[in-house]
């Protein structure tokens, strides 16, 4: 298992992979923890997890540059990843125990009740992309309710799965509360088929979340899925453009656009069709391309070559079938995985732009007939994780987010983001639960009913 910078292509670290003899000792360490930790008061796990916060703020800088190393991520955007993952630290160790306590509930009975109890040890299988974020909107409501966690992270971000089970250790929790595995995603079944793993959890492809589903339903062991999007933005006729553009642009580069919740299809009518693809485009074009370690670039690296080679791919396959392309389109002549901002139009069903995620910095602009018309095309894809919409009418705007986006995370003039306070998760080939806000806590709880006479 081995790590590279994208960037440059050198090699910056190997790991000797876990086997069967050494998973079943991690996992069984973790369940052993998990008879004492889930008797643990929730005033103490919030210590342990507001040092954790502490510890990550003080590392900041560190972890940042781990991100850029491993994944390309532009330095500032790991600083910042790191920072945010404190923030859902410090609000779990605040609310856990208001989200999890017990509620009355009026019966026959003389007291009845719902009481939440953990679950046991929870694996969580988790990607590259945001190496720190991704685990601690997983690990900090799960240990906040009394679970342990084992973490399976994506094999080019080793380093981050180590340092992450570094910060837990020296935050005071106990130990075994909180592994990491060294396994590649092959042996991944046999991982799931761990007796004394009582739940899973995955962010990443949609194949993947079929293949971890498949194997954990057979088990009969609870998942949640945060999986794959092609999160659409519409434009209406009265939307503030330098505002949508602005916003557009942002999330589809944010992390060299490889982001589930990026923006990914920008749906507009014909009102305003030429006006923002031509603005979109120039602010595309105005986007640096650089070293993900230097303050003036804009954009890094894609994680690996061979991804960017596959984006590359669905490029070249989308302007075949009849999209053009105004912008970028081609594999720089230089060491790395880079791939520049790249722009579409005429995008149609058929090519990949419009019927598929692209992961990295490749914009679709799709041309709608109307407003109806747009929201038939925003809703016209398999996937339903996040969308956005883009009107003064703010009523009106928040009227379509609520009632006429098929996903689970809608927005009105602003792009898709995670927030600990809010719930986060999609709908159909995006998977299925919720993660943050009181909603994740509860995922990976028992809900039991008590009944006294």
């Amino acid at each position: 298992m081995e790590s590279i910078n994208p960037a440059t292509g050198e090699k910056i670290a190997s790991y000797e992979a876990h086997g069967p003899e050494r998973v079943d000792e991690i996992v069984s360490a973790a369940d052993a923890a998990f008879a004492r930790w889930r008797d643990v008061p929730f005033a103490e796990r919030a210590d342990h997890m507001r040092e954790a916060a502490r510890l990550l703020r003080e590392r900041k800088d560190r972890y940042g540059r781990l991100m850029s190393d491993e994944m390309g991520k532009l330095l500032r955007d790991g600083v910042a990843e790191t920072e945010k993952c404190a923030w859902v630290c410090e609000y779990y160790a605040e609310n856990a125990a208001t989200f999890l306590a017990r509620e009355p509930v009026e019966t026959d009975a003389s007291r009845s009740f719902v009481h939440y109890e953990p679950l046991g040890v929870v694996l969580a299988v988790m990607p590259w992309n945001f190496p720190f974020w991704q685990v601690f909107r997983f690990a900090a409501p799960a240990l906040m309710a009394g679970n342990t966690g084992v973490l399976k992270h994506a094999s080019n971000v080793c380093g981050s799965a180590l340092a992450i089970e570094e910060v837990i250790a020296d935050a005071g929790f106990p130990a075994d509360v909180f592994r990491t595995l060294l396994v590649p995603g092959s042996k991944m079944d046999a991982v799931i088929a761990h007796p004394k793993i009582r739940a899973v959890t995955l962010t990443g492809s949609t194949p993947a979340g079929r293949s971890v589903a498949s194997r954990a339903g057979e088990l009969l062991k609870k998942t949640v899925l945060e999986l794959g999007g092609s999160d659409p933005y519409v434009i209406l006729a009265d939307a503030d453009l330098d505002l949508a553009v602005e916003q557009c642009v942002s999330s589809r580069l944010i992390n060299a656009g490889q982001s589930c919740i990026a923006a990914k299809r920008f749906i507009v009518v014909p009102e305003v069709r030429e006006a923002f693809e031509t603005r979109y485009v120039e602010a595309m074009r105005a986007r640096q391309m650089g070293d993900p370690l230097d303050p003036a670039s804009d954009l890094g690296p894609q994680a690996r070559e061979d991804l960017r080679d596959e984006l590359h791919g669905q490029v070249q396959q989308s302007i075949s079938k009849g999209a053009r392309c105004v912008l970028g389109g081609e594999i720089p002549d230089r060491v790395g995985a880079w791939y520049p901002p790249t722009v579409l139009t005429d995008v149609g069903p058929g090519t990949q732009a419009y019927d598929d995620e692209l992961f990295g910095p490749v914009a679709a602009i799709i041309a709608a007939d109307d407003e109806a018309d747009a929201l038939r095309i925003a809703n016209d894809s398999p996937f339903g994780l996040g969308a956005a919409v883009f009107t003064r009418d703010v009523e009106r705007g928040e009227q379509i987010a609520a009632r006429h986006l098929d996903a689970g995370c809608c927005f009105v003039n602003g792009m898709v983001k995670s927030d600990p306070r809010l719930p986060f998760g999609g709908i159909k080939e995006s998977g299925y639960g919720r993660e943050l806000g009181p909603y994740g806590i509860r995922e990976f709880v028992n809900l039991k009913s008590v009944w006294v006479r």
